[in-house]
């Protein structure tokens, strides 16, 4: 019976007919599966069809299937509206990728209702796309490995627990929880691997609220000496300082609290400074540096060794 077989029996029990009612809960009850959802009926099935086609070929392999399921007040219809597509699917498919340590393409491959439920598919390589099996597939894709580390991470995002082992994923992360946030939508994700496995993980609004505590940012101060020479200044209180000839030196911006005590100093494009400085850094729950700042607190008689390099990540 196909999954669609199987929505359709789940459909007729909560219909108006009583006797359509009766018929399909007493079909369930002999199958055994009132208690399974589509997704693990549909497991079910492609592990059948797995067994059966390895008895011919024994290193036989099921084509794999992304399915992400948006639920919500908007969801119910099962259309994808073009506004959650933009802000959503992409972000999903870099997620997916930083998960897997190397570009992960995916393809729309169709959408059904069930709220609203989206398929995808990896993109094959030219090579693999030459294959004549649909069954014929790599055991182990980048895709399948990317969503075993997601559905890790969704997991300990949903229970609350510490996620500093998936630090490089949190800003992927973050980019489709805010998406989810902002068109009130549940995200389920539900990965059919080339084996037969399952696997199911979920970002709702209790994951998304996780997302925001860890992001949340505290400042770190330090005070440093910068010396170099001046290779821009601005009215509103800014200079750069490069601290070395090479064109790839360091430089930093330097904040003036009052841009009048910068103009008292007479600054001139090229001049030697050293300059005290206040090091800021606004950090997240994940050690992640958010921003960082430099102001000036006074001259400097000489020039120390900067303890650290400028953040380069950091725009």
């Amino acid at each position: 019976m196909t999954g669609d077989s199987w929505r359709e029996r789940r459909r007729a029990l909560q219909g108006d007919d009583p006797e359509v009612s009766r018929r399909a809960a007493r079909l369930l009850d002999a199958w055994g599966t009132e208690e399974r959802d589509d997704e693990e009926v549909e497991a079910e099935h492609r592990a059948s069809r797995l067994a059966a086609a390895r008895d011919y070929a024994p290193d036989a392999l099921l084509e794999e299937e992304l399915q992400l399921r948006l639920t919500g007040p908007d969801a119910d219809g099962g259309a994808l509206r073009f506004q959650w597509g933009n802000a959503l699917l992409e972000p999903v498919e870099q997620l997916i990728s930083a998960a897997a340590g190397t570009p992960v393409q995916l393809e729309l491959t169709g959408i059904s209702a069930g709220s609203t439920v989206v398929h995808a598919r990896p993109v094959t390589t030219p090579a693999e796309s030459t294959r004549t099996d649909a069954l014929d597939a790599p055991v182990t894709s980048a895709a399948s490995t990317g969503l075993g580390t997601l559905t890790a991470l969704l997991d300990a995002l949903e229970s609350g627990r510490d996620i500093h082992e998936w630090a490089k994923l949190f800003d992927a992360v973050e980019t489709v929880s805010r998406a989810l946030s902002r068109y009130a939508l549940d995200l389920g994700v539900t990965w059919y691997g080339a084996d037969g496995s399952l696997r199911r993980t979920r970002l709702t609004e209790r994951g998304r609220s996780h997302v925001k505590r860890l992001r949340q940012t505290r400042d770190r101060d330090q005070e440093i000496t910068i010396s170099g020479r001046i290779t821009e200044l601005r009215e509103s209180g800014m200079v750069k300082v490069k601290t070395g000839t090479a064109k790839n030196a360091p430089a930093y911006d330097v904040r003036f609290e009052e841009p009048d005590e910068l103009l008292r100093m007479r600054p001139g494009l090229g001049d030697n400074v050293h300059f005290r400085v206040r090091f800021r850094q606004q950090l997240d729950a994940m050690g992640i540096a958010r921003s960082t700042e430099y102001t000036y607190l006074g001259p400097a008689a000489e020039q120390p060794p900067l303890p650290l390099e400028p953040d380069q990540s950091v725009g």
